[in-house]
């Protein structure tokens, strides 16, 4: 829109765990001048110069924060999102445009406003983009559930406070180290309670790597999942690997068993796929998992990452 005034593009796809409408991004996006309508699982919108607006999201959504973001750099006048997200991702997103040429002031806060500057004023840059902590995340909880220890490069502890403080309860050692992250647990796995929120609260990615681990703690722990409220639908797989999992609503009740045991499983989106793998690698026996393009979308080498701390995995081609 901001280019070229108009747009056609497909109805997202993405993960299936739940409602997650584009509406804050089209409602943000009218408020700038742009007009939509729904034609045939796409939408098209038309507008002309976009221009500076007061915005404020029912939810700070990553996704709208970024797209109104990206529409204000080049829009006319003053752009003020009100409970924009805080992640780390958007602080790196405002970082790179400000040294494209944007103005943003509040990035990490959830205020941002954004003064409108000519096209002609953004210009190339090079740009290295922040760790994915999710990713990190991910390699923490399999070196957890396995009793290792590993160092892992460029992750960055102060995205991830909430993640590293359950960590720290049920017994995980994470230090910092150079340009990195160093993990160990070699006791058991002690219970907690998790709640997910918006940044910087207990991400909802983590969730179901939290998940996995409580499953081999030594008590019951409770996950309360505030943002996607279906997003329990991994467990079904997890329960196949022998877990003590019982659904309540919004709350996952996570029963500690003595070990876990292989089996065939299916990924239903990239986090519970990630979580199958963690789950497979502490598992009696081997965990065969299936419809693994899910996990290709978050993680470009999980394979090769994991076989390098130790593990036995392979890629099965058929």
């Amino acid at each position: 829109l901001g280019r070229f005034g108009h747009v056609d593009i497909a109805l997202p796809g993405g993960d299936d765990f739940g409602g997650r409408p584009i509406d804050m991004h089209l409602r943000g996006l009218e408020a700038m001048g742009a007009e939509f309508q729904a034609s045939s699982g796409s939408v098209i919108g038309r507008c002309g110069r976009l221009r500076g607006a007061d915005i404020e999201f029912d939810f700070p959504s990553v996704g709208a924060t970024e797209n109104i973001l990206m529409a204000a750099v080049v829009a006319d006048g003053v752009t003020t999102i009100r409970n924009a997200a805080r992640e780390p991702e958007i602080v790196d997103l405002c970082a790179m445009l400000h040294q494209m040429g944007a103005r943003i002031n509040g990035a990490g806060t959830d205020v941002i406003t954004v003064t409108g500057v000519e096209a002609s004023v953004m210009q190339a840059v090079t740009h290295e983009v922040v760790t994915d902590r999710v990713q990190v995340a991910t390699y923490m909880a399999a070196v957890a559930v396995c009793k290792g220890d590993a160092v892992i490069r460029r992750a960055r502890l102060e995205h991830m406070g909430m993640l590293v403080e359950r960590f720290t309860e049920m017994g995980v050692t994470v230090n910092e180290v150079d340009d990195g992250v160093r993990v160990s647990c070699h006791g058991p796995l002690s219970p907690v309670n998790v709640s997910t929120l918006p940044y910087p609260g207990f991400a909802t990615d983590y969730k179901p790597l939290i998940v996995v681990m409580l499953a081999m703690s030594t008590g019951t722990g409770i996950v309360t999942e505030n943002l996607y409220p279906g997003r329990f639908k991994y467990v079904e797989e997890l329960r196949k690997l022998g877990t003590d999992i019982e659904i309540d609503g919004h709350h996952a009740i996570v029963r500690g068993v003595e070990h876990l045991h292989g089996a065939i499983v299916n990924a239903p989106d990239i986090r519970a796929g990630a979580a199958l793998v963690v789950a497979g690698l502490a598992a009696q026996g081997i965990t065969e998992i299936h419809d693994v393009h899910h996990i290709d979308r978050g993680y470009d080498d999980i394979v090769g990452r994991l076989s390098s701390l130790g593990a036995s995995v392979s890629r099965i081609r058929r």
